[in-house]
């Protein structure tokens, strides 16, 4: 299933669940996606299953795209994702661990 697809199944569960669904619910539907993201890393740091913490994850995903649906429904996620990685894989190298070489005295501060 693609994002696009996603969207369309993710807007059916809103419309037949009766959940928000108007534009101005976007900033709702971000909080929720943060709040899924922080259950996501309690589960992690509990120890909970995969499956628990791969399910919050997949909350946080579904609020994602459903916000998006509202926020740039003109937009076709797949192809704003295939942009974005291209955009990201491009970059200059500059996060994450030994983006920069410690010098010897910095070691010891």
């Amino acid at each position: 299933m693609q994002l696009e697809e996603m969207k369309k199944a993710i807007e059916a569960l809103v419309i037949t669940k009766g959940f928000y669904n108007k534009p101005e619910d976007i900033p709702k539907k971000l909080l929720f996606a943060f709040i899924e993201l922080g259950e996501a890393s309690d589960s992690w740091k509990k120890g909970l299953p995969q499956e628990k913490i791969a399910e919050e994850l997949i909350d946080v995903i579904f609020y994602i795209l459903d916000a998006s649906r509202l926020a740039c429904p003109d937009m076709n996620m797949d192809e704003v994702f295939k942009k974005k990685l291209e955009k990201n894989l491009n970059r200059p190298y500059q996060y994450g661990e030994g983006h920069r070489t410690k010098l010897p005295e910095e070691n010891h501060k």
